[in-house]
């Protein structure tokens, strides 16, 4: 990546760890919560919904405000949500508090998350693109476990809401250091494409619905592969929590490589490759979740399949629309968050009707199989035939 180029990329990959912290920041600290304001596991994982549910929302207006505005703005706009929100979750006196700031932080992880995207693309060449979406796809990952570390080592000293504190500093330190000193993108005029002509593209939707069968997989797959491992192979929670950490962890790596690989690749065979191995990950889990081995050798082969695309993904959405970026984006990451409000409470429903989790991973794999299917209906991505 050329020196000049260095500069956007981190900033994007500084704001990507910033606002990736909200997604679990309250995870470690749910016993301490109940016991503070008196509420059950469920009221607790409905605070991941919240959050969940409002970035989804923000994806397609935040792109719109990201094309319109530029990118650095978008992302300082939402930073700014998000050290108003922390803080005043640090200081909340009831379940509804926290409920509706973690709704309002996620409006700024929501259009963070697509304004860093758009900055990256009005920043950089066509052909740097997925090797900087990599990166930054990766530091949303690193933020989203580094959390999980770290919160419950801040609640130790601080308690919960200095727990909420941290992370608004996180955000604040990030919004003063990119209004500083990231640099405005480059204003380029494009031919002006109206949202309804960009919603009516097949081939966008195509890649939303490749973002559900990657990044919404892993999600899915990661909220349950813990209950597996305690059912199936009897781990203590500890222990299966490190390794179905793994599934998540191993994007950090795969996000970044991916990214690199396309050029060598091309945006279709590299997806295509990745939906085979999640096939063949969801249906060894399926039939083969008893052992170990075939267990781990599925949690690695899914954190390959998810992570590989997603710069191709956003990459290839950029290539599409130059001029409305952000918008493609948007709708392409929204419904991969579609996938993770919709499956993960599926998963549940199945694994507790049927009694284990084999016939809700045979669901996953058949999904998997389709994503191959709509796959093929991809077109290889080329600068000079693009749609603007």
């Amino acid at each position: 990546m050329k020196p000049n180029n260095t500069l956007p990329v981190f900033f994007a990959c500084l704001a990507g760890f910033a606002f990736s912290v909200n997604y679990t920041n309250h995870a470690p600290l749910a016993a301490a919560l109940m016991q503070q304001f008196a509420f059950n596991k469920a009221a607790a994982g409905l605070l991941t919904s919240a959050i969940f549910l409002t970035h989804a929302l923000m994806q397609i207006p935040g792109g719109h405000l990201a094309d319109r505005f530029g990118g650095k703005k978008v992302i300082l706009a939402g930073l700014l949500i998000i050290t108003v929100g922390n803080t005043a979750m640090a200081f909340s006196g009831s379940y509804e508090q926290l409920f509706f700031w973690k709704c309002f932080i996620g409006l700024g992880t929501g259009i963070s998350f697509i304004g860093s995207a758009r900055y990256i693309a009005q920043s950089l060449p066509h052909d740097q693109l997925p090797k900087a979406q990599g990166l930054y796809g990766a530091s949303i990952l690193l933020g989203s476990g580094f959390v999980i570390f770290a919160v419950p080592q801040l609640a130790s000293f601080f308690k919960w809401s200095g727990a909420f504190l941290t992370t608004a500093v996180i955000a604040g330190i990030s919004l003063l250091l990119l209004l500083i000193w990231a640099p405005a993108p480059k204003k380029i005029n494009h031919p002006h494409i109206n949202l309804g002509e960009l919603l009516a593209h097949k081939e966008l939707w195509v890649l939303g619905f490749l973002q559900m069968a990657s990044f919404g997989l892993v999600i899915v797959i990661g909220t349950w592969i813990i209950e597996l491992l305690k059912l199936n192979i009897g781990l203590s929670a500890k222990t299966a929590g490190a390794v179905g950490s793994i599934v998540l962890l191993l994007g950090i790596i795969t996000r970044t490589y991916g990214g690199q690989l396309v050029k060598k690749t091309g945006y279709r065979r590299l997806i295509l490759i990745s939906i085979a191995l999640n096939i063949i990950g969801c249906f060894t889990l399926a039939f083969l979740g008893t052992g170990f081995t075939p267990v781990m050798l599925a949690i690695i082969l899914i954190g390959f399949g998810c992570g590989l695309p997603y710069a191709a993904l956003f990459s290839k959405a950029t290539l599409l629309f130059p001029g409305r970026a952000g918008a493609a984006m948007g709708l392409v990451n929204m419904l991969g968050i579609i996938m993770i409000l919709a499956g993960s409470p599926l998963l549940g429903k199945i694994a507790d009707i049927t009694g284990s989790f084999t016939n809700a991973f045979v669901v996953l794999g058949c999904f998997s199989v389709l994503a191959f299917v709509v796959s093929l209906f991809l077109k290889e991505a080329k600068e000079n035939s693009l749609n603007t």
